[in-house]
């Protein structure tokens, strides 16, 4: 039937009957929805541009820190001492190491030189913690071989660590910073604020995996910290450090300090503290090993404070060189108490009493003075101040009030005792006898071409030059420190021998020290040494300390190419150095 049917377009089952206007109305829908569209993309690209810009910054934008280098120590001559090199720090996610095995992590302890039970223990109880530090200050080599591991959750980031050089020499001049960076002992604390940088930083776009994809912007460059030059001379240094602590060995003595000064400048060539410590190693450091003696240190002085008692009375014209102090037959009461000389030296002249070292000639002189007049001549001399180096830790010293002396103190103190010093202190007052009477303060940094050191003068030109005689003549053959003698060499210095007061009590140990400049025709350099407590072979000044002013003086002086200028007649020495005699008696 089908094959008989003939289809049309008359055909009433083929006709469109649909209205027209509904085509219209599904033709204005799209129209209307693509203009929202349209609509909806200008708002988002135009009115919404920040707020989406934002947005992915959040998801996919991170600030970087760009971490500013500490600046660099170096010494006079432009040698480094201390300085920041790269270095790794380990990190890791507790949340992802929980994948890693216990025998990737034993490899990890091999390297990083841990125990492998605890550190697996460790991680495996910080599976909650995203950010837990490793290592801290990792070499780069020993970086890369645990990046090769490829253990899951571990990390790296870039950080510095300071490096010194000379190891333990200049330990206790140049001091140490911590795991940040920040310094903690030494010139790194002392010039923290200038050596430290401030840290820049950066944007970059991270993809999901945490990956920096690229570098988009620096938003704050970083301003690296100030390079430093100091006063000190890397080879005297070590001259120092090697003499200072052979000594101690020498003599078993429980510490030592040595410091050499520049005559003129005031500038420190050179300190060192026995015992020390390397600054690269510092798993086993102790209390004792960091102080810097030479700042932080306080002793009696002993003899090496009669130049300054003795100067006072000539300066104020009480005695004249020539003048001549009856000393007795070695001892001198005053009140219940007795001083006491190690020798009878009967009548001596004021250069005598230097030159011998005479408790009882020093007292009587000093006690010929009103006591203001000393107090005032050791505030001077820096006693009883912190030298104005800021040195962390740099002490004050003990000077009682004047008003307060009893006639037996002011003798004592004349001679060094009942009197408290640090030996940078020490050293800085002998600079009066090499600048004409001129009080020269330390330095720790270089100082500039041209600077005028000197500041106040504390005795008169022709005073000083009295004392630096006398002070050759102390040191010379027939003086208390012939050992202090340097071949080639005129030099001048003065011993000193010290009970240790402990407890408020003096006790049977001693302090021995010298300090001495060289060479006396014009003086170059001021060398101050201490010994705390030498046990074996001596114990004065002039058998322990002295001869570590010889050994340094030398090797100092030959390294400075200071000509040499000794009388090699041992005569013509005495007849240049030594004051006549023929004055009244004390």
């Amino acid at each position: 039937m089908s094959k008989g049917v003939r289809f049309g377009r008359t055909t009433d089952l083929l006709e469109t009957r649909l209205p027209a206007w509904r085509s219209r109305f599904v033709l204005l829908c799209i129209l209307l929805a693509f203009g929202g569209l349209i609509l909806r993309a200008a708002y988002l690209q135009i009115v919404s541009d920040d707020f989406l810009q934002q947005q992915g910054a959040k998801r996919m934008e991170r600030t970087l820190p760009l971490h500013a280098s500490r600046g660099t120590l170096f010494d006079r001559n432009n040698v480094v001492l201390a300085q920041s090199i790269p270095a790794q720090a380990i990190w890791y996610d507790g949340r992802k190491t929980k994948d890693a095995t216990d025998a990737e992590l034993t490899q990890l302890a091999k390297l990083l030189g841990m125990n492998s039970s605890r550190l697996i223990q460790q991680v495996r109880g910080d599976e909650k913690r995203a950010f837990v530090y490793l290592e801290r200050q990792v070499e780069p080599d020993l970086a890369k071989q645990v990046k090769a591991l490829k253990v899951p959750g571990v990390g790296f980031l870039t950080e510095n660590k300071r490096y010194y050089p000379l190891g333990e020499t200049t330990a206790h001049l140049v001091g140490f910073t911590n795991l940040e960076d920040s310094g903690q002992e030494g010139l790194e604390l002392a010039f923290n604020d200038r050596l430290t940088g401030e840290d820049g930083e950066r944007s970059v776009l991270r993809d999901r995996l945490g990956n920096i994809i690229e570098d988009v912007r620096e938003i704050r460059p970083p301003v690296n910290g100030q390079d430093m030059v100091l006063s000190v001379d890397s080879d005297i240094q070590y001259i120092v450090s090697a003499a200072l602590k052979k000594a101690v060995e020498y003599h078993a003595a429980d510490a030592g300090a040595a410091v050499v000064l520049d005559a003129k400048t005031g500038e420190v060539l050179a300190l060192a503290s026995v015992p020390t410590y390397d600054p690269n190693d510092r798993s086993d450091l102790h209390g004792p090993d960091l102080r810097n003696r030479v700042f932080t240190d306080t002793f009696e002085p002993g003899s090496t404070l009669k130049p300054f008692t003795v100067s006072l009375a000539l300066d104020k014209g009480f005695v004249k060189p020539d003048s001549m102090i009856d000393t007795g037959k070695g001892y001198f009461s005053i009140g219940p108490a007795t001083i006491h000389d190690t020798h009878a030296h009967g009548l001596i002249t004021v250069g005598q009493v230097i030159q011998f070292s005479s408790n009882i000639g020093s007292s009587k002189i000093a006690l010929s003075m009103p006591s203001k007049y000393m107090w005032d001549n050791f505030h001077l001399l820096g006693f009883g101040q912190a030298p104005n180096v800021h040195f962390p830790g740099a002490v004050a010293g003990r000077v009682r009030p004047w008003n307060s002396w009893r006639p037996i103190e002011q003798a004592t103190m004349s001679y060094g005792h009942g009197i408290a010093v640090s030996l940078i202190q020490l050293a800085q007052a002998y600079t009066v006898f090499a600048n004409q009477g001129y009080f020269v303060p330390v330095s720790l940094l270089k100082r500039k071409p041209g600077e005028e050191p000197r500041t106040h003068q504390v005795f008169s030109e022709k005073t000083a030059a009295e004392m630096l005689h006398m002070l050759e003549l102390a040191a010379g053959p027939d003086g208390t420190a012939p050992k202090s003698q340097v071949a080639g060499y005129r030099v001048a210095g003065k011993t000193g021998t010290a009970h240790k007061d402990l407890n408020g009590r003096y006790v049977d140990k001693y302090v021995a020290s010298f300090v001495g400049l060289a060479p006396v025709s014009n003086p170059r350099i001021i060398v101050a040494v201490m010994v705390d407590n030498p046990t074996k072979n001596g114990y004065y000044g002039g058998e322990v300390a002295a001869p570590v002013f010889s050994v340094i003086t030398k090797n100092v002086l030959t390294k400075m190419d200071v000509q040499p200028d000794a009388i090699q007649n041992t005569q013509s020495l005495k007849k240049y150095v030594q004051a006549p005699s023929g004055r009244a008696a004390l």
